[in-house]
């Protein structure tokens, strides 16, 4: 909990980041320039990706906690992060936050099922099917069986994530996302919006969005309309 003595001011949103090394693009949830409003990382050393999404997530809760106080004694007015796999954590991290907490991009998805016409159905994009299963989808309100599609896991996105590449091609990594989604959406006509699981794949939700005709929720749609809700516009008038 917060000690009510705080040495920053004003709003500000706080990442907790997980341990990695890979180039990261501007849209990027850890790229500094993806934020129009203050934003304050924090690390979590040693807790790496195939921790969180291949591993069981609860063996670093202590880890999550501790960040999540940091964050909250520095100031920050909520917090979220940069894994959607840790939706798995929602209840528990939420019960420790004493400010909001956004455990991930799939925490739009009751909002899209109740906005979509009828017969429309949100689709995932996710950086792995396999280990997404009941506890994420548990963590963020829905049940599972929506329709999803993961990035090959040979693909230049996933494999400069895992080789913590210090230079990155952007328009391979576009093509593979594009990719994904072109296979889901042949799959399941049905699909009325898209929701990025991964805090990496903002960099190509425009280019999605624009070559699909769909809306697409990611990790920073979410943070935006949480910082918003926290500072409003001024309205003149």
């Amino acid at each position: 909990m917060t000690s009510g003595r705080r040495a920053i001011h004003g709003v500000m949103l706080g990442i907790i980041v997980l341990d990695t090394g890979f180039c990261r693009l501007p849209g990027d949830i850890a790229h500094t320039g993806t934020w129009p409003f203050p934003v304050q990382f924090r690390v979590v050393r040693g807790v790496r990706p195939r921790d969180v999404i291949e591993g069981d997530p609860r063996h670093s809760l202590d880890a999550f906690r501790a960040a999540i106080d940091e964050l909250a004694e520095l100031g920050c007015s909520a917090i979220t992060t940069s894994c959607g796999f840790l939706a798995a954590l929602q209840d528990e991290l939420t019960r420790h936050s004493p400010v909001p907490f956004l455990s991930s991009a799939l925490l739009q998805i009751p909002m899209i099922q109740r906005i979509l016409p009828v017969g429309r159905v949100p689709g995932l994009i996710v950086s792995d099917s396999s280990a997404l299963d009941a506890r994420h989808f548990r963590g963020v309100g829905v049940t599972s069986g929506l329709p999803m599609a993961a990035l090959p896991f040979d693909g230049p996105l996933l494999r400069n994530m895992r080789e913590h590449a210090p230079e990155v091609d952007r328009p391979a990594q576009e093509a593979d996302v594009m990719a994904a989604t072109a296979g889901l959406l042949a799959r399941h006509p049905e699909i009325g919006a898209l929701v990025f699981e991964c805090a990496n794949l903002p960099p190509y939700s425009a280019a999605v969005s624009r070559r699909f005709g769909l809306p697409v929720f990611d990790i920073v749609t979410l943070v935006r309309w949480m910082h918003l809700s926290l500072q409003p516009e001024e309205w003149a008038g």
